[in-house]
């Protein structure tokens, strides 16, 4: 596995907007292999925002949330995703805190879809996060924040939900929709090991069984349709860092299945991939996955990008430019302050 240092991110030329009305200006690609694919005439550019592990502190950073939300505005993505922890793991899990975020979601002007971090339901067995029954408080995570198959915010953005297949009926969380002919899906993938608990002994694993069947399946459709539709890329979201040793990759076995899965299915796929993810709170962009025809190369055409958060409440905005070899480029949205 290879990870991005402070220098390597110089060298790819990440740049910090301070001033956000230059927002735009200048980005950094996302080197890879298109393998020789045409891009459709009609293909157009647009932009994207990322953005998770946030609001944390709580209530100090609602504050800091509503100005981000307001550089977003400005901005006028196409859409916006969060990947999730809406709140520290030490935050009660109540409904009413679930209720407060849901009101800063609906204040975006754009598109915004969310996927469930640990924060919101794994950890909330924690005591200072109320001595919860996590899978309690994911069923009210998924009643809360999914009613229907459209995304927050004042503009709407209709959603594919994997819960249409009744075989997932459950899987509200994990969606999928197209924008310029780029294949965009969330994947219920959390921090903590994904829910994971090594060597079972109480059978604990049942529900991270359940939905990673469900997520396995979920990848699958998502790259089927896309290779179908000759779509010119895919990008993921999920909130877990699936790539840190010292974090929650460690315990490999919550992710194992995933990491190879995504592997394969890039592999088969043959042109851009993105993953978004955050858990970490450090911005990082990287190659973590390693080519299975030669290990000592990344895998070219898989890019992670992992947003900050936590106490860095910024963003990041994703450029989707079909005419350039890359298609993606990267810039952190930085306000001011915070």
């Amino acid at each position: 596995m290879r990870f991005v240092t402070s220098a390597i991110l110089k060298q790819i030329s990440a740049i910090y907007w301070l001033p956000l009305a230059l927002l735009g200006s200048l980005a950094t690609p996302l080197a890879h292999a298109t393998q020789g694919h045409p891009t459709p005439p009609a293909a157009r550019t647009f932009d994207f925002v990322a953005l998770g592990d946030m609001p944390y502190t709580l209530p100090a950073d609602y504050g800091r949330f509503e100005k981000l939300i307001g550089a977003i505005n400005q901005q006028r993505p196409t859409f916006s995703v969060h990947v999730g922890d809406i709140k520290s793991g030490s935050t009660l899990c109540t409904e009413e805190m679930y209720r407060k975020v849901l009101t800063e979601f609906q204040t975006f002007e754009q598109p915004l879809v969310y996927t469930p971090g640990d924060n919101e339901w794994t950890d909330c067995g924690r005591p200072k996060a109320g001595n919860y029954d996590p899978e309690e408080r994911l069923a009210v995570v998924r009643k809360m924040f999914f009613p229907d198959h459209n995304s927050f915010g004042k503009a709407k953005l209709a959603l594919t939900s994997q819960a249409l297949t009744p075989a997932f009926a459950a899987y509200v969380e994990n969606n999928r929709w197209t924008t310029g002919n780029v294949a965009f899906a969330t994947v219920h993938l959390v921090g903590s090991n994904n829910n994971f608990v090594p060597n079972d002994a109480k059978g604990q694993n049942r529900e991270f069984y359940e939905r990673q069947k469900a997520n396995l399946a979920w990848l699958d459709a998502v790259f089927a349709e896309a290779a179908a539709q000759h779509r010119l890329g895919v990008v993921l979201f999920t909130q877990a860092d699936m790539f840190n040793p010292a974090k929650d990759a460690r315990d490999a076995d919550g992710f194992t299945e995933i990491v190879a899965a995504l592997s394969r299915l890039t592999v088969a796929f043959g042109r851009p991939v993105l993953l978004v993810n955050g858990d970490s709170h450090r911005f990082i962009l990287d190659k973590p996955l390693l080519n299975p025809a030669s290990r000592k190369q990344v895998l070219q055409n898989f890019t992670r990008l992992q947003v900050p958060g936590e106490a860095d409440v910024q963003a990041v905005r994703i450029t989707v430019d079909p005419s350039q070899p890359a298609l993606f480029s990267v810039q952190e949205l930085v306000v001011p302050g915070n």
